[in-house]
């Protein structure tokens, strides 16, 4: 069985949730506490063995090219006044992966930056993750899901088991469980509500995909919203072949709404070494 090696993170969109503050910045470059959200993916996927990070950006993305890049200029300001620790921090940043960019063409939907990573992922199989969710487990989310991949040989989805309400905010996923935790799909309905819904099991962002994918996103007309659907592709695919759902263990930290990253903050700071036991005692006194 071919390693997977290659994550595809879409980070093309506008961030609109988060304006005026990414107006002139990516969202995915917003810091959990000191780090932006984009490092925390990446590293996850390096964890997992992933070697070449393609990222499908779009205009005013070029921070993050600039923050995955060597800065010679700020590691050498870093060094002569005392603070190693920080200059090996960003030098580091550099050397995580291979890092491929592209500009995400066509049209709206999240099909799409999928799509234009066709030329670069060739006939390999291949992992894609959303540029807003950070991931707390044990183990990495895409490793989680690859070892189904290793197992079965097919396309894998993250799924999370959901309540009445999740089924107004996620795909439900219908299907047969094959072991604890995995599942064969037999369809993925999205967001049927909680009285159509025929199971609790959500589907996440967080795929493993073989290069049949492209075929299907080629052949899948536009959906809702005049757009390009991944989860369409997907149902076209499980046509063809079968296609499996992972319970991921951990915890999932939605970083898309303004909500989601403030709470995140807070999770992140208190588990802080530098900081959590002063934020924790601010905290006490605040609330």
């Amino acid at each position: 069985m071919e390693k997977i090696r290659k994550v595809v993170i879409p980070v093309a969109g506008l961030g609109t949730r988060f304006l005026p503050a990414t107006k002139a910045q990516p969202k995915e470059m917003l810091p959990l506490v000191d780090k932006p959200i984009i490092q925390y993916i990446v590293e996850d996927a390096v964890r997992a063995g992933i070697t070449d990070i393609i990222l499908v950006t779009g205009s005013g993305k070029r921070a993050l090219e600039d923050h995955f890049d060597r800065n010679e200029t700020l590691e050498k300001h870093c060094l002569a006044g005392g603070k190693k620790q920080y200059c090996k921090a960003i030098k580091e940043v550099a050397e995580l992966a291979n890092f491929i960019y592209i500009r995400q063409k066509g049209p709206y939907g999240n099909g799409t930056p999928v799509m234009n990573s066709k030329e670069i992922i060739g006939d390999e199989p291949f992992a894609v993750v959303w540029g807003d969710d950070v991931w707390t487990a044990k183990k990495p989310h895409i490793q989680q899901l690859a070892e189904v991949f290793y197992k079965y040989g097919d396309p894998v989805i993250t799924a999370r088991k959901i309540d009445d309400e999740g089924t107004n905010k996620y795909g439900v996923i219908e299907g047969v469980e094959v072991e604890p935790g995995v599942y064969q799909i037999k369809s993925i309905v999205e967001k049927p509500g909680p009285k159509k819904a025929k199971s609790r099991i959500g589907s996440l962002g967080g795929y493993i995909f073989t290069p049949d994918i492209f075929e299907m996103l080629e052949k899948t007309p536009l959906g809702k919203g005049n757009e390009l659907w991944l989860v369409d592709a997907i149902s076209k695919l499980l046509k063809k072949r079968p296609v499996y759902a992972k319970i991921v263990e951990g915890e999932v930290h939605d970083l898309g709404s303004k909500l989601g990253w403030l709470k995140a903050n807070v999770q992140f700071g208190l588990k802080d070494k530098e900081i959590n036991k002063e934020f924790k005692k601010f905290l006490k006194k605040e609330i």
